[in-house]
């Protein structure tokens, strides 16, 4: 029997990188306008102290609903595969859906992803769903903060790109920041360029393509964005320009904006606007 992290007071680990909160064995069924289930992605390297504090606001909002916390290393979702990837989820999706068949009814699922590297990891999930079930994964709201970005190579993003890389390695080594952020850009460079040699798609172009996918998307199936424009990591346009696109698919959108909070900043400066604009967005597909 897997112990209880450390990490994630509550929680049971089910891998160095998943870890799940049953509701207490007193509390009431979750009322049927809640979530029976939140899914929580955290940004790249993001600290389980800190991905923590979003667990805990989700307990707030929704006290009886199963919680599922997933740390996301960025060296992990970067130098793996789809199918790598995909099989680091198999034990979530084993623990959500223990039958090698789909119950007739569902759970009601609300998923929280932040960043390129919650998302990535999210739809690594979504993909080892489909191969197992060949079926879209039910979840009725993906909340996307700080996500999707632009996956094109260029020189704007490779800065982006690098910097983010760096913010989570940076203390490892005595030298500058500027140097970490120079390694890192020389490795983006080379890994994308054999990847494009070898035909390979990135993880965040895929995941972002995933998002736009009925395959892997269901039809009903709420998007909420979050965002700023003093984002030093991911560009305001890329995400409003993938809201655009879900809306012309036919997906029901909402878009959050925020002023002057950082990357993944939103919640910790704007509170109460950040927890307000979940709420409605799940309130929301209650009436579809």
């Amino acid at each position: 029997m897997a112990a209880k992290s450390p990490a994630f007071p509550g929680f049971v680990s089910l891998t160095d990188q998943i870890f799940v909160r049953e509701p207490d064995a007193g509390d009431a069924p979750a009322p049927s306008h809640h979530p029976d289930i939140v899914m929580i992605y955290g940004w790249g390297d993001g600290l389980p102290k800190h991905v923590a504090k979003y667990c805990d606001g989700f307990r707030t909002l929704y006290p009886q609903a199963k919680q599922v916390a997933v740390l996301s290393p960025i060296g992990r979702a970067m130098f793996s595969n789809l199918e790598q990837r995909s099989k680091f989820f198999l034990p979530l999706i084993y623990n959500l859906f223990p039958s090698t068949e789909l119950p007739a009814k569902k759970p009601s699922i609300l998923v929280h992803t932040m960043s390129n590297t919650g998302a990535v990891n999210f739809y690594a999930t979504v993909y080892a769903f489909h191969q197992l079930y060949k079926q879209p994964f039910p979840h009725k709201l993906i909340v996307m903060d700080s996500t999707p970005g632009s996956t094109d190579f260029s020189l704007d993003n490779l800065g982006r790109w690098s910097r983010a890389m760096a913010y989570g390695t940076a203390g490892w080594f005595p030298w500058p920041f500027v140097v970490t952020q120079g390694i890192w850009a020389t490795s983006i460079t080379v890994s994308t360029g054999i990847g494009y040699v070898l035909g390979n798609e990135s993880a965040g172009g895929w995941s972002a393509k995933a998002a736009l996918d009925y395959t892997y998307e269901p039809k009903d199936a709420r998007k909420l964005y979050m965002y700023s424009k003093e984002d030093d990591l991911i560009g305001w346009e890329d995400i409003e320009l993938h809201a655009s696109k879900a809306r012309e698919l036919g997906w029901s959108t909402d878009i959050e904006s925020f002023q002057g909070s950082g990357h993944v900043g939103h919640m910790r400066k704007f509170p109460e606007q950040y927890w307000n604009a979940i709420k409605s967005s799940w309130e929301r597909t209650q009436t579809l």
